[in-house]
């Protein structure tokens, strides 16, 4: 009996000793001011690149030079998430929710296809959610920071619209390939003199029929390294300056650079043009009451409100001036009774413009929630490629500042970069 029991404890003992080998922990691979990024993290980002690059046929250049670029766009990402969690900026679950039904629906699909789909890429929904929840929550932060930093001279706007009269309402469109040699934010001579030597490099490479986009992975400083420097299609007046003046006149299949600039050094491939197209903006005219959830008034409660006011709205039961007047927390509108007047739809939020986009004039929306809180919606009208002198300016400042906001989006990017605090780990 001893000896059977004694045999039971050198099982447990051995059972024991080969559950507690060591299994390997995830760890921190970098720290970024007040923040960590995972190894994990790294390696996630670079297993979706790869699958990306695999499923489009496309080349890829070794696993360190794409580890360096995922920490690159992580380090950025971190950085813009600390910086909305110190503004306060943060995306409720039921905005979160309209927007991925809004996503589904722009596909011609149900956010249940949408769930299939993803279950057969091999994502979860909930790393979805979250994925589509930062996207939203850094679209705000860099749009709070990097507006007040465009000014438009009213020269400017006259030069555009004059330029425009010239080319009328038909304007090339172009599919750019973009590669930047980085530079800091304040570089030596031997700094400039390295950069526009690697940029020499490469687009000797290029002009050799070295494959653009895995270059574009390996070398560039651009915020779509990683999608091998596609910029997608952009119309000659949307671009930045630099590049709008550069691709004139060129054709499928050029290069253009190196272009010097504050960010470094840029060299562009034309990938494909779309030839003279007519350019229609649609414009809206609408008003909005907004209510903000604070520690006294509900999330839900602020909901009831405007659900209330709507009612009382189509019963004929209220006036909606008066109502944005003594209700909304907007000080912009609110003394014009909601009025935002006309506008195109584009520069609102996300949630506030595909609201308007499914309302017939004079209708109200449903409440609606955005970053700034819940909206009640009415569309007043809405009108197409309005031709007075007002509309081309409007639609030329508009331009203008697209045009600046990428611009100063990856100068606000770089600055900030430069100004953290970060370590990599070996």
């Amino acid at each position: 009996m001893k000896f059977i029991i004694r045999a039971i404890c050198i099982s447990a003992l051995f059972t024991f000793m080969s559950m507690a080998q060591p299994v390997s922990l995830d760890k921190v691979a970098v720290i970024v001011d007040q923040g960590v990024i995972l190894e994990s993290e790294i390696q996630d980002l670079v297993a979706e690149v790869k699958k990306n690059a695999l499923a489009q046929g496309q080349e890829l250049p070794s696993d360190r030079v794409l580890r360096t670029q995922a920490i690159e766009r992580l380090i950025v990402k971190s950085l813009q998430m600390q910086m909305a969690e110190r503004m306060g900026i943060q995306v409720s679950d039921p905005q979160l929710e309209e927007t991925i039904s809004n996503i589904a629906q722009q596909q011609g699909a149900t956010v249940a296809d949408l769930r299939s789909e993803l279950q057969k890429e091999g994502m979860s929904y909930d790393d979805y959610r979250e994925d589509v929840r930062e996207e939203l929550i850094i679209g705000e932060v860099r749009r709070a920071n990097v507006r007040r930093r465009v000014y438009i001279t009213p020269q400017e706007v006259e030069s555009l619209v004059n330029l425009m009269d010239q080319q009328g309402a038909e304007q090339a469109e172009y599919h750019l390939g973009h590669i930047l040699i980085g530079l800091p934010s304040d570089p030596t001579a031997e700094e400039l003199a390295s950069a526009r030597a690697r940029a020499d490099k490469v687009l000797e490479l290029l002009e050799g029929g070295s494959d653009f986009t895995k270059i574009a992975i390996t070398s560039s400083s651009g915020s779509n390294a990683l999608e091998g420097g596609d910029m997608g299609w952009l119309n000659i007046n949307s671009m930045p300056t630099l590049f709008a003046e550069a691709v004139q006149g060129k054709e499928k299949g050029d290069l253009v650079g190196p272009i010097r600039s504050g960010a470094g050094f840029h060299i562009l491939k034309i990938k494909d043009t779309r030839g003279i197209e007519k350019v229609t903006i649609e414009e809206v005219n609408s008003r909005h009451i907004l209510i903000k959830p604070s520690i006294i008034l509900s999330d839900d409660k602020a909901k009831e409100m405007l659900l209330e006011f709507r009612e009382k709205l189509i019963n004929g039961e209220a006036d909606f001036a008066e109502l944005a007047k003594e209700y909304s927390e907007d000080p912009g509108s609110a003394l014009k009774g909601g009025e935002l007047g006309w506008a195109d739809p584009t520069i609102y939020v996300p949630a506030f413009r595909d609201a308007l986009a499914k309302l017939k004039p004079g209708e109200y929306s449903q409440p609606v929630r955005s970053v700034h809180g819940w909206h009640l919606l009415q569309l007043i009208d809405r009108r197409f490629d309005d031709a007075t002198e007002k509309r081309k300016e409007d639609k030329a400042r508009q331009l203008l500042y697209s045009r600046k906001f990428k611009e100063e989006s990856e100068t606000w990017l770089r600055e900030m970069r430069d100004s953290a605090y970060i370590e990599v780990l070996e």
